[in-house]
């Protein structure tokens, strides 16, 4: 029994150790009923074979909950059977009981599916986008509830002992946000506490200053510089991605030439790299919904995208990490410094994400869960980017890369304005660098 223990967890320990590219999956469908285990395998196999690319064989999702019940999800006997890796999502804003419930399912899970799943773990994550559903930007786009730091470091420990003696011990844990989350000050608790942090970052939001998608990769680049140098942790890219259709958003412009030109800017050069998780493949979007699309194959299933995806025209100089084709703009200094300080980057009551729009990753929750943390009902599920349990037991509508939420906390919901902490001063320092060098 030991000797399978230990072989279960050297193989978690190299699965981890890989660099991987892969979606992001919701709990539900377009028609808002439960993804089951030929949805997400479909789902994922038809990313493993994307015309034009080496396949995205890796999977992030955000619940570890199936539909409305209290067992595992489906998406891990579909990752089994297409072989595809899993960075685990436990859902983190439906308060102490739904949390719970989540980390009951990964217990479940472990004992359920053996070396089978535990193999193809690549990391947890403990929440998503809390933070940002917790801040006044968050709020101002009805987001949908999020949870204090305080709750989310606790959350953090209750899933180190439930994976402790398991042959998921080893499995590196983190959590996901939005980069202006990261460089707030009120939440390096929840940096320190991690293994690694998840960055959500989409310029096509960021319609308070130049967003053209020609400002995408200068954008994306100092979002990546300013949570790497805020938080000292490595930094995976857990959503990011153009949308095809919707809405023009400030200049961002939803075009598939325009998907394109961002996946060729910012993909490109850094898939096989860091990991990287894009979003999406398929909005699950319910129909007539006014958002925004950010699906690669469109309303249907393909392995056929909408645009070039083949990276033909990145060059060396393309480096996402370093530098930029062009030099930002004061208006980008300016909103780095606005969300140091728990302002915020995007126009009166827009959002950071598509997640608080309703686009379709909803996760299921407990009957009666208890209230959550944050006080967040203007953004609550009817309306908000709820990505996982709702109070009502019954899942959000919202996807993952929404806007942070409301929060009880008065240090998270000013985003600690009345100083600059050491490691947010440290984050301005090296975006301007990167800035004066670009």
């Amino acid at each position: 029994m030991l000797s399978k223990t230990l072989f279960a967890i050297v193989a978690s320990l190299s699965t981890a150790s890989a660099v991987h590219q892969g979606f992001n999956y919701g709990a539900t469908n377009a028609d808002g009923s439960y993804r089951v285990q030929s949805d997400f395998q479909a789902a994922f196999e038809a990313a493993n074979s994307l015309v034009g690319t080496s396949g995205f064989t890796s999977a992030r999702l955000y619940t570890m909950l199936q539909g409305s019940t209290t067992g595992p999800t489906s998406a891990i006997p579909a990752a089994i059977a297409s072989d595809t890796t899993l960075l685990l999502g436990l859902w983190a804003s439906g308060g102490a009981a739904g949390f719970a419930a989540e980390v009951n399912a990964l217990k479940t899970a472990i004992t359920q599916y053996g070396s089978a799943f535990t193999s193809r773990v690549v990391g947890i994550s403990v929440g998503s986008e809390d933070l940002y559903r917790n801040s006044p930007t968050g709020i101002a786009a009805k987001a949908g509830y999020g949870a204090n730091p305080a709750d989310l470091v606790d959350y953090i420990k209750q899933v180190r002992d439930a994976i402790s003696g398991t042959a998921l011990s080893g499995a590196s844990i983190g959590h996901v946000d939005t980069w202006t989350a990261w460089v707030n000050g009120s939440n390096n608790a929840v940096a320190e506490a991690l293994d690694w942090v998840g960055m959500d970052a989409y310029p096509y939001f960021q319609d308070s200053e130049a967003n053209g998608v020609s400002e995408g990769k200068s954008l994306f680049n100092a979002a990546l510089a300013a949570t790497q140098s805020a938080t000292g942790k490595t930094v995976w890219v857990t959503e990011t991605g153009w949308p095809v259709t919707g809405a023009t958003a400030g200049d961002g412009i939803p075009s598939a030439a325009n998907a394109k030109t961002y996946w060729d800017d910012v993909g490109c050069p850094n898939f096989g790299k860091i990991n990287m998780y894009w979003y999406t493949l398929q909005d699950q979007n319910a129909a007539g919904s006014v958002t925004p699309s950010f699906g690669i194959v469109g309303s249907t299933l393909s392995t056929t995208p909408l645009f070039d995806l083949s990276c033909s025209n990145t060059t060396s100089s393309s480096s996402s990490t370093a530098s930029a084709s062009s030099k930002p703009t004061s208006a980008l200094a300016s909103s780095l410094a606005s969300a140091a300080t728990g302002g915020s980057v995007a126009s009166t009551g827009s959002g950071l994400s598509p997640s608080g729009m309703g686009a379709g990753i909803s996760s299921s929750a407990v009957s009666g869960a208890a209230a959550p943390t944050g006080t967040g009902s203007a953004g609550s599920s009817s309306g908000g980017s709820s990505n996982g349990t709702s109070t009502s037991g019954s899942s959000g509508s919202g996807s993952s890369s929404g806007s942070s939420g409301s929060s009880s906390s008065p240090s998270s919901s000013t985003g600690g304005a009345a100083s600059l902490t050491g490691s947010v001063a440290l984050a301005l320092g090296a975006v301007f660098a990167v800035a004066a060098a670009l």
